[in-house]
C-alpha cells in the first residue's frame, strides 16, 4: 500500500517568504487491522530492553595554532596619480587614463577583479527570505490598524468621609506622584455646615491605591495644586479663600506627628486675591521661587515664595465690554516656558481668551490682547487652557459644550469641536503625541480627540464614572510616554487609565503634519477674516452710495418742487397781468367813447 499526499499552492504564491506555523494534527491514512499481516506474527515471551536516551560523547584536547591579531590603519587619498599628473585638471586625467588604458597589466587586472566584484555585488544583494529584519526595541512601530482602546488601571478616592471635587491633578516629575487637590466650590453648600467636612489635600502614590502618602492641611481648601519644576519636592497651591501657600514635602515627616504637612509659607488675606484662586503656575527664574496666580476677581498677580507678605506685581484684566464695564475675570491660567519667559494666558468667565506679554509692558501699553471672536468665543466660562506641547503658538480652550484650537495671530478660533450633547469640564494636550488632546465631560465621558485622523469625531469614547469630570492630567516623560491619565471628578475620586500605544506613541513625521495642518487651518481663517472685511468695506460703500443717490433724488424732487411753484407764480402773475391790461382797455374805450 502506498500512502501519499498531495501539497499545492497556487503560481502566486511562488517565491514568498515562508512562514512556518504550528496547526491542528490530520490523519492522513488510517490502517485497518487486517489477517494479511498477522500471518507472519508469533507470539514470544515478553521481553526487556534497557535503552538510554544519553547520547555517547568523547572528550579531546587539542592544541591549536595562535592567532596575532593587530590594529592597523590606512589613509584613503587621491592616489594612483603620477607626480606630473594634477587631478583636478580634466584634461590630464582624460589623458592619462586612456594611456593606462592601453596597457596589458590593466587589462588583466580588470578581467581579473570584474568576477570578484561581481560575486560580492550578488552576495550582498541576497535576501534571505527566512530573516526577520527590523526586530528589537529600535524597530519601527505601526499603530494605524490598532483601534483605540483604555483600561482602568487604579481608583483615588477621597479619604474624607464628606465627598469633595477633585479641582486639580498635577503629575510628579518622576511620574510615580500625584497631587490631588479637594475643595467644595459650590457656594453655600450643606456640606460646608457639616462638622465632618475636610480641608486636606493628598499626595498618592500611583502604586498604592488605598492611603495617600502625604497629607496637605492648607488654612482653606486648595482650588489648585502644583509641583515645582526645579525642586519636585516643594508644592504650590491656591486655596478658596484666595491665599497662596507653599508646601515642603521634605518636612512631611517631621510634621507626621501634627497629622500632616502644613504650609511652610502662606500669603496674607489682605493682599491676597479677593475670590477663589482659580489657577497658580511655577515661572521660569534662576532661583525658582517665582509663580503667579489669576482669580475671578479679574487679577493677575505674581509672587516670590520667599516672601508671601505682598505680591511682587499685580495687573487687572481689562473691561470685557466699555459699555457695560464688566471686568474679566480669570477662571484658568496657563504658563509655558516653550513659549516665552515673560507670555501667559489666561480663560476667563466671559469665555474669552486673553494672552499676556509683559516683554510688551510699557508706559499706556499693557501687554494684553483679548481674543474676542465675536462669534468665536465660548458660551460660559473656559474652564481648562493649555498649549500645544509641540507648537506653542496654538493653544486649546475648553468650555461650554466645545473644545476650541486657537492661535496667539488670530482672534477667532482655527479648530472648533462639534458640540458635545453635555457640557465639557476639563480637557489637556497628550505631552508625547502634537495632534492628540483630551476632553472630560460632565456626564463622566473622556474623548480624545486626534487631529491626524479626524477634526469632526472623537477617535475614542471611554465611560470613566456617572459623575462629572472635573480635572484631567496625563503623565508625561520618558517613563510615562503619555499612557497614564488621571482624571478626577466632582465625587471627589481619581481614576487611572492607561491608553493604549496607538494615542501616547507619535508616528515619524507626526510633529511636521501637524504644525502644517494648523498652519493651513490658521491661513483659511485669516483669509476668512480678510474677506468678511472686504465684504464689509464693500457693504459700507454701497450703502453711503445708495444715501448718496436718496439725497440726490430728493434734492431732485425738491428742484422740480421748486420749479413747478415758480411756473404757478409766473402763471398767475401773467394772468393778474392780462386782467389789469384788459381791465385798462375797457376803461380806455369807455373814456373814448364818452368822448
Amino acid at each position: 500500500m502506498e500512502v501519499a499526499y498531495i501539497y499545492s499552492k497556487p503560481r502566486s504564491e511562488f517565491g514568498k517568504q515562508c512562514r512556518f506555523a504550528n496547526g491542528e494534527t490530520q490523519i492522513l491514512e488510517s490502517i485497518l487491522p487486517s489477517d494479511e499481516f498477522s500471518q507472519d506474527y508469533r507470539q514470544r515471551n515478553p521481553t526487556t530492553t534497557a535503552s538510554s536516551t544519553v547520547p555517547m560523547m568523547s572528550e579531546t584536547e587539542v592544541n591549536t595554532e595562535r592567532v596575532v591579531t593587530t590594529s592597523t590603519s590606512m589613509l584613503h587619498t587621491e592616489g594612483g596619480w603620477p607626480k606630473d599628473v594634477d587631478p583636478t585638471e580634466q584634461s590630464d586625467v582624460a589623458r592619462y587614463r586612456k594611456k593606462a588604458e592601453k596597457d596589458e597589466e590593466y587589462r588583466y587586472a580588470i578581467k581579473t577583479l570584474a568576477p570578484i566584484v561581481t560575486r560580492c555585488m550578488r552576495q550582498n544583494n541576497t535576501v534571505n527570505v527566512y530573516e526577520e529584519y527590523f526586530v528589537g526595541r529600535d524597530a519601527p512601530k505601526d499603530h494605524g490598524s490598532e483601534l483605540p482602546s483604555a483600561k482602568g488601571v487604579a481608583v483615588f478616592r477621597d479619604p474624607s468621609p464628606i465627598h469633595r471635587t477633585v479641582t486639580s491633578v498635577d503629575w510628579h516629575a518622576e511620574g510615580n506622584k500625584i497631587a490631588v487637590s479637594y475643595s467644595i466650590l459650590k457656594f453655600q453648600d450643606e456640606r460646608l455646615d457639616d462638622d465632618r467636612a475636610s480641608s486636606s489635600s493628598y499626595v498618592w502614590d500611583i502604586a498604592n491605591s488605598n492611603t495617600p502618602i502625604i497629607e496637605l492641611l492648607p488654612p482653606s481648601p486648595l482650588t489648585c495644586l502644583r509641583f515645582n519644576p526645579k525642586s519636585s519636592d516643594t508644592l504650590l497651591g491656591g486655596s478658596y479663600n484666595g491665599l497662596i501657600s507653599c508646601y515642603d514635602l521634605r518636612k512631611a515627616h517631621a510634621a507626621s506627628n501634627e497629622g500632616g504637612c502644613h504650609p511652610s509659607v502662606s500669603s496674607v488675606i489682605e493682599s491676597s486675591h479677593h475670590d477663589p484662586v482659580a489657577g497658580a503656575f511655577w515661572i521660569q527664574s534662576k532661583t525658582g521661587h517665582l509663580c503667579a496666580s489669576v482669580s475671578t476677581d479679574g487679577r493677575l498677580l505674581w509672587w516670590d515664595t520667599r516672601n508671601l507678605e505682598a505680591p511682587t506685581d499685580s495687573l487687572q484684566l481689562p473691561e470685557a465690554d466699555a459699555g457695560e464695564g464688566l471686568t474679566l475675570g480669570g477662571s484658568s491660567l496657563e504658563y509655558s516656558p516653550e513659549a516665552g519667559p515673560t507670555k501667559y494666558l489666561v480663560g476667563t468667565e466671559q469665555g474669552i481668551p486673553v494672552s499676556i506679554n509683559l516683554r510688551q509692558r510699557k508706559g499706556a501699553n499693557s501687554g494684553v490682547t483679548v481674543l474676542d471672536g465675536r462669534g468665536g468665543r465660548h458660551h460660559g466660562a473656559i474652564a481648562s487652557l493649555q498649549r500645544n506641547p509641540a507648537h506653542a503658538k496654538y493653544f486649546l480652550t475648553v468650555g461650554d459644550w466645545t473644545a476650541r484650537i486657537w492661535s496667539e495671530d488670530i482672534r477667532t478660533p482655527i479648530v472648533t469641536t462639534r458640540y458635545s450633547d453635555s457640557n465639557v469640564t476639563t480637557g489637556c494636550w497628550s505631552p508625547t503625541r502634537p495632534g492628540v488632546f483630551f476632553v472630560g465631560r460632565a456626564d463622566g465621558v473622556v474623548d480624545v480627540w486626534d487631529l491626524c485622523q479626524s477634526h469632526s469625531e472623537a477617535a475614542y469614547n471611554h465611560k470613566v464614572g456617572a459623575s462629572a469630570l472635573s480635572s484631567i492630567a496625563v503623565r508625561g516623560g520618558a517613563q510615562g510616554g503619555g499612557r497614564l491619565v488621571a482624571i478626577g471628578d466632582v465625587g471627589g475620586t481619581v481614576s487611572l487609565l492607561e491608553v493604549c500605544a496607538s494615542l501616547a506613541q507619535a508616528q515619524p513625521n507626526e510633529k511636521a503634519a501637524v504644525g502644517s495642518m494648523l498652519d493651513r487651518e490658521s491661513r483659511r481663517v485669516r483669509n476668512l477674516e480678510i474677506r468678511e472685511r472686504e465684504g464689509r468695506r464693500a457693504r459700507v460703500v454701497e450703502e453711503e452710495r445708495a444715501r448718496a443717490e436718496e439725497e440726490g433724488r430728493a434734492e431732485g424732487r425738491a428742484g422740480r418742487d421748486e420749479e413747478a411753484e415758480r411756473r404757478e407764480v409766473e402763471r398767475q402773475f401773467l394772468a393778474m397781468t392780462r386782467e389789469g391790461s384788459e381791465e385798462e382797455q375797457g376803461a380806455r374805450k369807455a373814456g373814448r367813447q364818452a368822448t
